[in-house]
């Protein structure tokens, strides 16, 4: 069983580190003390401004998947809460922001 610890070890970064033999992570620069969600609103707020230089600090912020799903869970609940406000639903809201027509003639949708 020593054997099998040994070899994972060995194989894995993640457990050379653990086990003490001075790799460091790799830093991730720009990269400390943001969250995606901190980094969402940042880069939406930079895009409604159009400050390119802050939209370009906040991509480095975190991935590109964690930013788009940042950005996706800032749209849901700025749909949401706008849908409350005007006694509308989410859909309503979010085409109207958007400037697409409503469906007219669809079923389920009345």
């Amino acid at each position: 069983m020593a054997r099998i610890a040994e070899r994972l070890r060995k194989l894995l970064p993640s457990a050379r580190r653990a086990s003490g033999d001075g790799a460091a992570p790799p830093a991730r620069a720009g990269r400390q003390g943001h969250n995606l969600f901190e980094a969402a609103a940042v880069y939406v707020a930079a895009c409604a401004e159009d400050d390119q230089d802050r939209i370009d600090e906040a991509a480095t912020w975190v991935s590109p998947g964690q930013l788009t799903f940042g950005v996706n869970e800032l749209a849901c609940r700025a749909v949401l809460t706008l849908a409350r406000e005007r006694n509308q639903t989410p859909e309503t809201v979010a085409r109207s922001l958007l400037g697409v027509k409503d469906r007219q003639g669809v079923p389920g949708d009345g």
